[in-house]
């Protein structure tokens, strides 16, 4: 099986949490499941932005990416938080590789408007590094960072870029591991499963908004090109990963097939 996981820049904030699911990802890349890895890092760019004195400014969800902050997206997102999470496998005991989607021409981007400067949307991906990479057993970690091909690059949201590799890879499964517990529906209790009409009602009634409807957006995406299942999972749950391989209910899943309401 081959597993996409995408971790919030929110789990790996913390040394102690980077560790532990780093050991939990490395328990199913010894199993034989071939795991790849995109990370987020909005928390850390936040942070150290302001250290710069640069003030983060949003347009619908996304950071406007001036000159100075893709500077700081490739310093931070593509340096430190990429690299602590590769070294964090590495004790693991995995062979880890850290990326971007730069790297090989991974994951190419276009502008998503002038409003936004330097952010980027996927608009392909090319898989022949992952598939490589995964046929020699080692682990790709891959920062939300892409390329057009002639030079330019793009801050690219994460949950989008977990898609695009997902699809490249041919992920049999992709899990978004968050810092809630799942989709919630209108009474605030998670949803167990939703299938992709009823993802679209959450978005068109107000109920999902912000960050869980950008989730929920890319979802549909995969679906649609796709893999067999996402799930939306509360990635600070000890063995998250393995409870949801194993079957057990654990945040949302979703289907591209109808689920009964």
């Amino acid at each position: 099986m081959r597993l996409l996981v995408k971790i919030g820049g929110t789990l790996l904030d913390d040394a102690e949490s980077r560790r532990r699911l780093a050991q939990e990802i490395a328990v199913l890349h010894s199993s034989g499941v071939r795991v790849a890895v995109v990370h987020g890092g909005g928390k850390q760019m936040t942070r150290y932005l302001e250290r710069q004195g640069i003030e983060s400014r949003f347009l619908n969800g996304f950071r406007i990416t001036t000159p100075e902050t893709l500077e700081a997206l490739l310093c931070v997102l593509a340096g430190a938080v990429n690299t602590e999470l590769v070294a964090a496998f590495l004790a693991a005991g995995v062979r880890a590789v850290g990326l971007t989607g730069v790297d090989a021409g991974l994951v190419e981007a276009e502008p998503l408007g002038e409003a936004w400067g330097a952010v980027g949307r996927p608009v392909g991906a090319r898989g022949d590094l992952l598939h490589l990479l995964l046929g020699q057993g080692y682990l790709p970690v891959v920062a939300c960072v892409a390329g057009d091909g002639r030079g330019g690059i793009y801050n690219v949201n994460a949950d989008q870029m977990a898609v695009a590799c997902a699809r490249a890879c041919a992920a049999d499964r992709l899990v978004f591991l968050t810092d809630v517990p799942g989709v919630l529906g209108r009474d605030q209790n998670v949803l167990a499963q939703l299938g992709v009409a009823q993802c679209e009602e959450l978005v068109r009634s107000g109920v999902a908004t912000g960050g869980m409807q950008a989730k929920l957006a890319a979802a549909v995406e995969a679906l649609r090109d796709g893999v067999g299942e996402v799930v939306i999972a509360p990635g600070a749950e000890a063995r998250v990963l393995h409870r949801l391989l194993a079957g057990d209910k654990v945040g949302t899943r979703l289907l591209a097939a109808e689920v009964a309401g």
